[in-house]
């Protein structure tokens, strides 16, 4: 941008010299020929010059003075026409103006008087020429007159904006000047004609040339307001279907709350990164709207299957494909003056084929859809969800990254990656989010043409006299009656699945027939801490990242006392409001502890927008779903620990053997699609049993626990380290070069020899590590772990035996 300004002051610079030049040359020759024609034509073009009218799209204006410069060209020498056409640009930058500086006040007589020079040059050389032998050379000659004017006046303008405004110049020339080039041709001839006139009628009819002159004024004001008038329709459909897109927009959020904060953040990501890979400007606005718009066809998935908190059966899944479909024949019917459609339909494809709907590959697929897929991924990793946390940025970029090729374009993966940081700060500045639906509304007014069906076929029936009251009456009754039902399908539904999730996430709907809330958070005890464990409605995002103390806050005093709190501040949950700048519409809450065999287990709170929207009918509708939702959690809680038991080694909390055989079959596929490498280390602790001799049991498990955490924080994020068991571990490190596992050998010797003298107090343990390679050393994963495991005994043995291995054979490392 610098650099820019400097050469836009250079042109500016050389562009002002080349006219001073112009003039003092002028000045040297000046002579006279008729002192009262030379003021009358300067008195008319000065007042000619303040009849001027403002460019479209640029900070300028033109007036008619032209046409006495090219008069002047005709009938003058160079000097007169210098003083006239420079009078005309005083006049015309200094006359009702805005505040005009002094440098374009220079850069305008500058280029006025360079390009009268040149044009009365160009006049020269064709009226004197070659072109004299011509019976009519003064019409050739003032055409070739005027366009040269024309040219030197309007193309370093144009220059001097491209230069500051980082416009192509041609672009800014055709758009904002080529449109006036006819009413210069149009002057050429007026000028001639009054030249012809002026030599059989002399040069004060010259005088009767101000109403044309006015005429072209007004042509000019008539012709731009007409431009005016097309631009402001232009803008108007502009922003009616920028409102269109915005109202289609809220109608996804209506549908699908977790995707209001998400539109507006893949849009900012999405253009910027369509800024830079230098996408056209219709296909620009295309995303633009189509970032927005992406998931409108999700108005055509059942809302279970859109807010469900696990993964999807396969025929939820066929169900959820058609989005994209649905999407593009919706916004078919809106016309868009750019291509939004293709990048709706094509915004699930994938680089490699494997997308949906249509399968396209590479190139087949839009621009704007391969931009939109790849930061659509990004921000939904790093934005929570019903069934998972949301990732670190920097972790969500990492994934991204891996699936370039094969998800993504990796030109497109390049550019986000430079600049996903940016973006997201760009986003977090964004000021204007989308305006949120009454959906909560309740209207008190109106009544169904059919009538209700508590009291159908009963109106008629009631006297005139206390119908109201009857009517009050029926809908208590009727209401009491739903209550019970709603009350017995969520108790039978409660404790179906052992899934946690699944158990929450049906909890949810149900329960907000029976109480209105904004939001919903059921905490799990852990320790001596509440964590979250579902949470849903308004600033989920928020009540997702506490961790509340027992005792402390709202949900931590009903823990820690088992007593509901009906109507409590949720700003006072700790951590919730703890930063000033921060507002919540949240104004009450309703909390009741959750018990099982084994105690307290969590708080179910629910929150609303309302100061004191909960009542005591609230708070007992809770309390008597409470125990079994209590009782069905625990067991949830259960069946979760056992399934994790069966993948976790229950010491260290790393995957056990079952889990390594599992992933490593799964690595070892995804490397033999992509054709990449894949290193398996097998370590095993030397001197272990030395600690459990002389330490105990609990020492040496100490000792596991310690190493295995610092083996962990060593590895990189997506290296896989688990426990074979015993005291031997497994690292599978996809891309891991033979010479890096080396360095890696050494570097996690040291971390055995830290973790044994922090348990022991004495250097008794060090690590023998051996290394096998894919697909050099084997094809699955037994052959890898078996050869990784040979390697790794020949090393232990060498270590008994005293001796080192070379640093230049990377299959095995042992120092001790």
């Amino acid at each position: 941008m610098q650099t820019d300004r400097l050469k836009a002051g250079a042109f500016i610079t050389l562009v002002a010299f080349t006219g001073a030049s112009v003039f003092a040359y002028g000045m040297l020759h000046w002579h006279a020929q008729d002192l009262i024609r030379l003021g009358v034509y300067i008195v008319i073009a000065a007042v000619a010059s303040g009849l001027k009218v403002r460019l479209p799209g640029v900070n300028g204006t033109m007036s008619v003075n032209f046409l006495f410069v090219l008069l002047g060209i005709v009938e003058l020498n160079l000097p007169e026409t210098l003083l006239i056409g420079l009078t005309g640009i005083v006049t015309q930058s200094l006359w009702k103006s805005r505040k005009i500086t002094l440098v374009h006040l220079t850069f305008n007589l500058g280029g006025n008087a360079a390009a009268i020079g040149a044009s009365y040059a160009v006049y020269q050389w064709v009226n004197n020429g070659w072109f004299s032998h011509f019976a009519h050379s003064l019409p050739l000659s003032l055409m070739a007159a005027a366009c040269t004017y024309f040219l030197a006046n309007t193309v370093p303008i144009a220059a001097v904006i491209s230069l500051t405004e980082h416009k192509p110049v041609q672009k800014i020339w055709k758009e904002c000047y080529f449109w006036c080039f006819p009413y210069y041709l149009f002057g050429a001839a007026l000028t001639g004609l009054a030249h012809v006139i002026n030599q059989h009628a002399g040069w004060e009819t010259s005088l009767l040339a101000f109403p044309a002159v006015y005429w072209i004024y007004r042509s000019y004001r008539l012709y731009l307001e007409r431009l005016e008038h097309e631009k402001n329709h232009v803008e108007e459909m502009a922003a009616l279907h920028l409102r269109t897109i915005e109202a289609l927009a809220l109608a996804i959020e209506a549908k699908d709350h977790t995707t209001h904060e998400h539109l507006k953040r893949v849009r900012v990501y999405a253009v910027e990164i369509a800024k830079q890979l230098k996408v056209p400007a219709d296909e620009l606005e295309a995303l633009r709207a189509a970032s927005l718009l992406h998931d409108i066809g999700k108005l055509a998935v059942p809302e279970h299957i859109i807010s469900k908190p696990g993964k999807l059966t396969p025929e939820e899944f066929e169900k959820m494909k058609i989005h994209p479909i649905v999407g593009a024949e919706i916004l078919q019917r809106v016309q868009f003056p750019y291509p939004v459609v293709p990048i709706v339909r094509a915004h699930h494809e994938k680089w490699d084929g494997s997308g949906y709907p249509f399968g396209l590959r590479g190139e087949e697929i839009p621009m704007g859809a391969r931009i939109l897929a790849a930061v659509d991924c990004l921000d939904a990793l790093a934005s929570d969800r019903q069934y998972r946390r949301a990732l670190p940025l920097d972790e969500a970029m990492r994934h991204v990254e891996m699936e370039a090729g094969s998800s993504f374009d990796p030109a497109v993966v390049v550019e986000l990656k430079k600049h996903y940081q940016e973006l997201e700060r760009k986003a977090q500045e964004q000021d204007h989010p989308l305006m949120k639906l009454s959906t909560d509304v309740k209207v008190e007014k109106g009544i169904p043409a059919a009538g209700l069906e508590h009291n159908e076929g009963k109106k008629d029936e009631l006297p005139v006299v206390g119908r109201a009251h009857q009517v009050e009456f029926l809908s208590s009754i009727a209401s009491a009656r739903q209550e019970a039902q709603m009350l017995f399908e969520l108790s039978q539904t409660i404790g179906n699945s052992l899934s946690l999730d699944e158990t929450l996430s049906v909890l949810s709907v149900r329960l907000k027939r029976l109480i209105p809330y904004d939001s919903i958070a059921i905490y799990c005890k852990k320790e001596d801490r509440l964590i979250p464990e579902f949470v849903t409605g308004d600033n989920f995002r928020l009540f997702s990242s506490l961790q509340i103390p027992m005792g402390q806050g709202l949900s931590g005093w009903v823990a820690q006392n088992r007593k509901a709190i009906v109507n409590g501040n949720p700003s006072v949950e700790p951590g919730y409001l703890a930063d000033d700048t921060k507002f919540s519409t949240l104004r009450s809450a309703l909390s009741v502890p959750l018990e099982g065999l084994q105690g307290v287990l969590g708080v179910l709170s629910l929150y609303h927008s309302e100061k004191d929207a909960f009542t005591n009918d609230h708070l007992r509708i809770l309390l008597a779903i409470a125990s079994k939702l209590g009782l069905s959690i625990e067991n949830a809680l259960k069946y979760r620990l056992a399934e994790t038991s069966a993948t976790t080694d229950y010491l260290t909390g790393l995957p056990n053997a079952r889990s390594l055989f599992l992933h490593l079959d799964r690595e070892m596929s995804r490397c033999r699609r992509h054709e990449e490498a894949l290193t398996v280390l097998v370590c095993d602790l030397d001197g272990f049993k030395q600690v459990n001799d002389r330490f105990g049991h609990l020492e040496g498990n100490r000792l596991l626990r310690l190493f295995a955490q610092k083996l962990k924080e060593s590895c990189r994020e997506y290296d896989y380290v688990a426990r074979m068991g015993g005291d031997e571990f497994v690292i599978v490190a996809p891309g891991l070069a033979p010479e890096a596992s080396l360095e890696k050998s050494y570097y996690f010797n040291q971390l055995a020899i830290d973790s044994g003298r922090q348990v022991t107090g004495e250097e008794i343990v060090s690590l023998s590590v051996g290394a096998a390679y894919y697909p050099k050393d084997g094809r699955d994963a037994e052959q890898l772990l078996a050869e990784a495991d040979r390697r790794m005994y020949v090393v232990k043995q060498q270590h008994h035996a005293g001796m080192e291995i070379p640093q230049e054979v990377p299959r095995a490392a042992k120092v001790n």
